[in-house]
C-alpha cells in the first residue's frame, strides 16, 4: 500500500473522528458514537474518502487490544472474584437467549429446518452470531463515565470474557456439524488450558514485574515491558489456544492491576489509544459498512436480525441478573451493557462465509447489528446512569 495513501487515510479518520467525537460529547453522547457516525461518512455509505484495507484493521486490532488491556488494568480484582459465579450465570443466559432467537428468527423467515440439514445449520449459525459480545464500546462508555471499576461495570466485563470462552465452544459445535473434523473436545480443554496457564504465569509475571516496578518505579520502561506483556499473551492466546486476541489482553491487564504502578501504565496506554489507535478502531466500525448495497429483502432481515440481537442479550443477561438479586435498574445496565457486538461476531460471520454454512447477504445484517448496538449502548448507559439519583424500585 502506498504510503502517502496510508497518511491520508489517517489524517482524514483521526480529524474526522476527533470532530465527530466532540460533537457527540456537545450534544451529552459519549464520544464513541460520534467516531463510529464518522467512519460511516467517511467510508463507502456516504463520502468514500476512506477504503478499509489490511493496514488499517491492524490499527484497529491494536486499538481494540489497548483498550482491553486498559480494561483489565483498572479491573479490581477482589471485585472480579465476588462477581465470578454471577458473571458465569449471566453469560450462560446471554449465550442461551440469542442463540436460540437468533434460530428461531432464521426459521420464521425461510421456514421449518429439520435438524442436521443444511438450513437447520444455517439457522443455527445466525444463532451463534448473536451470541457474540463485545464490549469494547461499553468499556469506553464506562471509563467516560468513570464506572469500569464499579460492581455493575466488573460485572459485565467478567461476563463478556466467559461469554467469549462460551461462544468459541459454540462456534466450534456448530461448525462441527458442517464439517466433523472440528473437535469440541480440543477446544474445550485448548481454553481451559489457556486460563490455567494463565493463573500460573500470571502468578510468577506479577512477582518479576512487582520487582521490577520497586526497583525502577514510573519509568518508561515499565509501561513498555507491559505492553509487551499484552502483546504476547493476545498472540498466544489467540495462536496456540484459540482464545480470543482482545481476552488474552484483558487477562494481561488483570495481572498488573494489582501493581503499585498500575495507574500509571495505563495512563501511558491511554495516551496511545485516546491518540491514534482509539479513533481508528472505533471508526473502522464505520468504515466496514456499506448502507448502499441494502436491498428490500435483507433488509427486513436485517431490521429483525437487529431487534432479535439486541432483545437477546438484554432479555437473556438482563433477566439472570434479576435473578441473581441485582436491582431492576443495575440488570438493565448489564442487559444494555452486553448488547454491544463487534470484532467477535464479525469474526463469527466471516468463518460461517469460510465455511460456506451463511453467504455475503447476511454481512450486512451483522455489520448493521454491530453498528447500531455501538451507538446507543453509550447512549443508553449514560442515560441510566444518569437516572440513578431517581432509581427504579426493585
Amino acid at each position: 500500500m502506498d504510503t502517502l495513501e496510508v497518511l491520508r487515510n489517517l489524517a482524514i479518520i483521526l480529524i474526522s473522528a476527533k470532530l465527530f467525537g466532540l460533537l457527540a460529547r456537545r450534544v451529552n453522547v459519549p464520544q464513541v458514537a460520534g467516531e463510529i457516525v464518522a467512519g460511516l461518512l467517511i467510508g463507502p455509505s456516504l463520502f468514500n474518502l476512506v477504503t478499509e484495507n489490511n493496514f488499517l484493521q491492524g490499527m484497529a486490532e491494536i486499538g481494540v487490544i489497548l483498550l482491553m488491556f486498559s480494561a483489565g488494568l483498572e479491573t479490581d480484582i477482589n471485585k472480579l472474584k465476588k462477581s465470578g459465579l454471577k458473571a458465569t450465570l449471566i453469560a450462560l443466559a446471554g449465550v442461551f437467549i440469542p442463540l436460540v432467537f437468533g434460530t428461531i428468527l432464521y426459521m420464521c423467515f425461510y421456514g421449518y429446518a429439520p435438524f442436521g440439514s443444511s438450513r437447520f445449520i444455517q439457522a443455527v449459525f445466525i444463532g451463534t452470531i448473536l451470541t457474540a459480545t463485545s464490549v469494547s464500546i461499553t468499556v469506553q462508555a464506562l471509563k467516560e463515565l468513570g464506572k469500569i471499576s464499579s460492581y455493575v461495570g466488573t460485572t459485565i466485563m467478567s461476563a463478556a470474557i466467559i461469554d467469549d470462552v462460551i461462544g468459541i465452544v459454540v462456534l466450534t459445535s456448530v461448525l462441527g456439524l458442517k464439517d466433523p473434523s472440528a473437535n469440541i473436545t480440543n477446544v474445550c480443554i485448548k481454553t481451559v488450558s489457556f486460563f490455567a496457564c494463565s493463573f500460573v504465569a500470571g502468578i510468577i509475571i506479577f512477582k518479576i514485574m512487582q520487582a521490577i516496578d520497586k526497583k525502577w518505579p514510573h519509568t518508561r520502561r515499565i509501561s513498555i515491558l507491559s505492553i509487551v506483556l499484552a502483546f504476547s499473551i493476545s498472540y498466544i492466546a489467540e495462536k496456540y489456544f484459540g482464545v480470543a486476541d482482545i481476552t488474552g489482553a484483558y487477562v494481561a491487564g488483570i495481572i498488573l492491576s494489582s501493581l503499585d504502578d498500575s495507574q500509571y501504565i495505563d495512563k501511558k496506554m491511554d495516551i496511545n489509544s485516546y491518540m491514534i489507535f482509539g479513533p481508528v478502531f472505533f471508526a473502522s466500525v464505520g468504515l466496514q459498512t456499506n448502507l448502499k448495497t441494502v436491498d428490500v429483502t435483507i433488509l427486513a432481515f436485517s431490521i429483525a436480525f437487529v431487534i432479535v440481537g439486541l432483545l437477546g442479550k438484554v432479555i437473556g443477561c438482563g433477566l439472570a441478573a434479576k435473578l441473581l438479586r441485582f436491582s431492576k435498574l443495575d440488570s438493565l445496565k448489564i442487559g444494555i451493557g452486553m448488547m454491544t457486538r463487534g470484532e467477535v461476531a464479525l469474526i463469527v460471520a466471516q468463518r460461517g462465509l469460510k465455511a460456506q454454512i451463511i453467504d455475503s447477504s447476511y454481512f450486512t445484517a451483522v455489520i448493521l447489528l454491530i453498528v447500531i448496538s455501538s451507538i446507543i449502548t453509550p447512549i443508553l448507559l449514560k442515560l441510566l446512569y444518569a437516572s440513578e439519583e431517581k432509581p427504579l424500585k426493585a
